[in-house]
């Protein structure tokens, strides 16, 4: 009996992604907002903050960009253009200002090495060129829900983070991956601080390494990662909150012990380990039953696990509602 493929509920036929043409236009985009002279002009400066990603050459070799689209990850809504996307970012290691990309800028990114270590058969250091020619990489459209209430879609290049899993080879013993990503206020303005324990920290279960949506990504709107977006590698998992998405990976560590994420430790009682994207449960302060989508203005119900409940809902069986959130 031939296999039947059923698309999931967020999934609709790629035609309905929003072209290339039509995202790139940033301009008319822009002024539909009415943001007028002022946001053209912040537009027309973002070449060059492209242009100008620090003195020395970035990471991501440009020839394996744009990688092949997977038809299974589509979207019900359209692409936020790479304008709106590349100058909206939290990147605390650089500050808090939304606009950070310029201070972001003097993120090295190259060379770029990452460890890894803990419950493996033999750690390793594998440099960041190695792993991007290593495993083929594919673009895929997400969804992606900050836990300040406004999203964005983007398209992400990478692979799977079960690769990565595959190529570390963990021992049996080991039940979460814990990321870690570089700590270097010399370089890095927003780690002078004392406010925040540095280096971020995020984790995951091995289920949810497993899990087909765990994304390591290395691009974005067809090319290399900008340092804004975490290059030269960041994590993305739609389901969850964004702060579990953790930019420019410096370590993956294997381990039998849960992770104690940067936010959590910080701030316990409003950011835990799961932080899996639910309505029902708010923050304590905001709710979460609606997201500004960032591109549009407009406001639409948030989705529980983001819209990807048919392919996560099963890890969390065993978890109260309250627990999917914290």
């Amino acid at each position: 009996m031939a296999a039947i493929h059923r698309k999931p509920a967020w999934a609709i036929a790629e035609t309905l992604a929003t072209p290339e043409a039509a995202f790139l236009n940033r301009r008319s985009i822009l002024q539909a907002w009415g943001l007028g002279a002022l946001a053209t002009a912040a537009l027309t400066a973002l070449p060059k903050v492209a242009r100008a990603e620090g003195e020395h050459k970035p990471a991501g070799n440009p020839a394996l960009y744009p990688a092949r689209r997977n038809g299974a990850y589509t979207l019900d809504r359209s692409l936020t253009p790479e304008a709106i996307n590349a100058t909206y970012n939290n990147f605390y290691e650089f500050g808090s200002d939304k606009g950070i990309y310029a201070e972001a800028r003097s993120l090295i990114t190259n060379p770029w090495a990452i460890d890894i270590d803990g419950m493996v058969e033999k750690p390793f250091i594998i440099e960041f060129a190695d792993l991007e020619a290593k495993i083929p990489l594919e673009e895929r459209l997400y969804r992606h829900r900050c836990v300040e209430a406004w999203s964005m879609t983007i398209p992400w290049t990478g692979f799977s983070l079960s690769r990565l899993v595959e190529l570390a080879k963990p021992l049996a013993s080991a039940k979460y991956i814990r990321f870690e990503t570089f700590n270097d206020p010399a370089m890095a303005s927003g780690q002078n601080g004392f406010l925040y324990s540095w280096p971020y920290v995020e984790g995951v279960t091995m289920a949810e390494a497993a899990n087909e949506l765990a994304f390591l990504v290395t691009g974005a709107y067809g090319k290399p990662l900008l340092n804004q977006f975490g290059a030269p590698i960041r994590l993305a998992l739609p389901w969850k909150y964004g702060f579990k998405s953790i930019k420019s990976i410096r370590k993956i560590s294997f381990t039998d012990k849960r992770p104690v994420s940067f936010w959590e430790e910080l701030a316990s009682n409003e950011y835990g380990f799961w932080a899996n994207v639910n309505p029902a449960v708010a923050h304590p302060r905001w709710s979460q039953a609606q997201e500004r989508v960032l591109h549009t203005g407009e406001t639409v119900p948030t989705l529980l696990f983001n819209g990807y409940g048919d392919q996560v809902a099963s890890l969390y069986t065993r978890l109260e509602n309250e627990t999917l959130y914290r």
